[in-house]
């Protein structure tokens, strides 16, 4: 039986607080069913695509937030080759991340990630097209 190798989200994880900021401040407010998103182009694109989890305290104690955690940290490491390349995303689960099956909560997160690389597609074009507008550079 062939070995499954486990692809971690150590090298994807955004953690510095000013990384948290700027990426609020460079888009919107994105909501799904169980969560909200954000999704922003990073400073310095050659560290890789990035996610970060943020679970206030709002959505219950400290053993509720932490499974919260845990279920997104699994969701998101299958799917980690689907992160937008050069892109920084942020995922903010509601509550009902606790009781909803695997299976729809690895579906909205696919989705949210297909939805993020549209975005960064479309964010592209459009910066190529309005540097072709710009005309040569003299």
């Amino acid at each position: 039986m062939p070995v499954v190798r486990r692809q971690s989200l150590t090298g994807y994880r955004l953690s510095l607080h000013g990384d948290f900021q700027r990426v609020y401040a460079a888009s919107s407010k994105r909501r799904s069913n169980l969560m909200s998103w954000f999704v922003a182009r990073q400073a310095s694109p050659a560290r890789g695509p990035r996610v970060g989890l943020t679970v206030g305290k709002v959505i219950g104690k400290a053993h509720e937030r932490n499974r919260i955690k845990r279920r997104l940290r699994e969701a998101l490491r299958r799917h980690v080759d689907l992160l937008p390349q050069g892109y920084d995303l942020i995922l903010h689960p509601h509550r009902s991340v606790l009781s909803v099956e695997f299976a729809k909560l690895d579906a909205e997160i696919l989705r949210i990630l297909r939805q993020a690389n549209a975005e960064a597609a479309r964010s592209a074009t459009t910066a190529v097209a309005h540097d072709l507008s710009a005309g040569p550079a003299s």
